[in-house]
């Protein structure tokens, strides 16, 4: 008999729910072969577009139930969640309009040249969807990198069905998103089964090792992410996994920077680290301080930042039990202080944030202080004091690949005006260990724009991919040239007169097309419910 799948309320640990059961070997056999059959419907280009900014119509209109029934099984709040919901209903139309676009397509023509040496053959490539999608939920974000999240409406916009893996910490928000996404399919004339969604730890791996899944995108941990990503490659035929595992997101205070505004420094850190009880992927996690009368002054505004923010709830009672071990394990370490301690309640059901200062010295070389350079998820960081500059390099040439890095500097070090230019040094320093560098600002909060990247060298992300902002689409395509075809037999996105409109390069110069096409907007893709 298959389990229950239970919603649980965080702020007690009581059960709310059930809402589901957790899906059986056939059960998930089932939702990729409704989710395979799909393609064909999907491969309109129109109706990909109208889908999703219906689902994103759909979302909001039910954003009162969504957030309700959000915030009960994660304790994020109204605020933050009203806020998520708004960026999962922009990224889903920033994919709409990618669709109309067309330029992911990455259309290119060679015509015949038998002039050249050796002759060239008429080529003409583009790129074409993968097949079914798994998407594995985060528990962090439950919409925009959960159900209707990124890696959905990424995958959806190249033309792949998706099955998503419902992440236990919210089954009954990933059930009332799945429905609505299930329906702006059916309301633009697509199959229903486009989004299928399953339950259960079983169902994750059954999912990964169905022979119709194509291609797989993750959020979550090192351990669950590395033990998937190992099964994709395992698999008769290895399909691409891009995985989000985890990180630490260094940043470096210069010396400088220290003396010109150290409470300005250490309070924004401290929104940073806390901001989202510490869950979010990109907090700040280390932090490389200066020695000195500054490095104490920003310490002691961090630790009054962060000590004021008060208690807050983490996800579930594993994360916060996780928490708590994973400070009192690195407070133990030798050299290794607390100035900031979460108060432990024996009964209680919330966590404080924590602060613990180490010499930096302490991680130059390998040893037990390595357990500082991995993530611990929620509200801590750890500040590395440096005597020097090349202290500083030592540790961040021992830095594990992350999703951001963040660079404080003093203004003629931002300027470039700093005559030992260490402003441009250390970004040449910390480009090699991350997928976004921050100056002057902070990492949380990533921003959906074209320019955006989300993913950094292993064990932050498994590929090279980004899973925000347009060019993540690419994951889900491959290219395909077709030589010498005929014309008649060529896909429409690749005859000579560019009936699609599409955006083109055409023997290797860009070609802007005449009439750039605009999806129609299908039945039902006006908003409201």
């Amino acid at each position: 008999m298959a389990a229950p799948v239970w919603s649980l309320d965080p702020r007690t640990g009581k059960r709310r729910e059930r809402v589901a059961v957790e899906a059986t070997a056939d059960a998930v056999d089932a939702a990729v072969r409704a989710a395979h059959t799909a393609r064909g419907p999907l491969a309109d280009r129109g109706r990909r577009a109208a889908l999703l900014r219906r689902a994103a119509a759909l979302l909001e209109a039910d954003a009162d139930g969504v957030l309700a029934i959000a915030d009960a099984e994660t304790a994020l709040g109204a605020a933050r969640l009203t806020g998520e919901l708004a960026r999962t209903a922009h990224q889903l139309r920033s994919f709409a309009d990618l669709v109309d676009e067309g330029a992911f397509l990455d259309v290119r023509i060679d015509h015949r040249a038998p002039e050249l040496t050796p002759p060239r053959p008429d080529l003409r490539r583009y790129k074409i969807p993968l097949g079914v999608v798994a998407v594995y939920a985060a528990s962090n974000f439950p919409l925009a990198f959960s159900v209707p999240g990124g890696d959905t409406a990424s995958a959806l916009a190249a033309g792949c069905p998706v099955v998503v893996k419902a992440h236990p910490d919210h089954p009954a928000t990933s059930e009332r998103c799945a429905a609505l996404l299930r329906r702006a399919a059916a309301d633009t004339g697509l199959p229903a089964d486009t989004v299928t969604l399953v339950h259960g730890f079983q169902a994750g791996l059954d999912l990964i090792r169905h022979p119709l899944v194509a291609a797989a995108g993750f959020t979550g941990s090192v351990r669950g992410g590395r033990a998937l990503h190992d099964a994709a490659a395992a698999r008769p035929r290895p399909i691409p996994f891009h995985g989000e595992l985890g990180s630490l997101n260094p940043v470096v205070v210069t010396a400088a920077a220290a003396a010109e505004r150290a409470e300005e420094i250490g309070t924004g850190l401290a929104g940073s680290m806390t901001l989202g009880t510490g869950q979010f992927c990109v907090k700040p996690g280390l932090v490389l301080l200066p020695d000195g009368a500054a490095g104490d002054r920003l310490l002691a505004a961090l630790t009054a930042a962060a000590g004021a923010t008060g208690p807050g709830v983490m996800l579930d009672h594993r994360m916060r039990d996780g928490y708590l071990a994973g400070v009192r394990e690195r407070a133990q370490l030798p050299d290794v202080q607390l100035p900031l301690a979460p108060v432990v309640e024996a009964e209680g059901h919330t966590v404080d944030a924590a602060v613990l200062t180490v010499p930096a010295a302490r991680l130059t070389a390998a040893g037990p202080h390595d357990l500082l350079l991995e993530e611990c998820f929620g509200p801590v960081t750890v500040v590395a004091r440096y005597a020097g500059e090349d202290e500083a390099g030592a540790v961040l040439a021992r830095m594990p690949g992350t999703l951001s890095a963040t660079l404080q500097l003093a203004a003629a070090e931002s300027a470039g005006t700093d005559p030992e230019g260490r402003g441009a040094r250390l970004l040449a320093a910390v480009t090699p260990l991350a997928g976004r560098v921050v100056v002057d600002g902070w990492p949380t909060g990533v921003a959906v724009a074209p320019a955006q990247h989300h993913g950094g060298p292993y064990p932050a992300t498994t590929s090279t991919a980004t899973s925000v902002g347009g060019t993540a689409v690419e994951r889900w395509l491959r290219p395909v040239v077709y030589q010498d075809t005929p014309p008649v037999l060529l896909p429409p996105e690749l005859r000579e007169a560019n009936p699609l409109g599409l955006p083109r390069r055409v023997d290797d110069r860009p070609e802007a097309p005449a009439a750039p096409r605009t999806a129609a907007p299908t039945a039902g893709e006006e908003p409201g419910p």
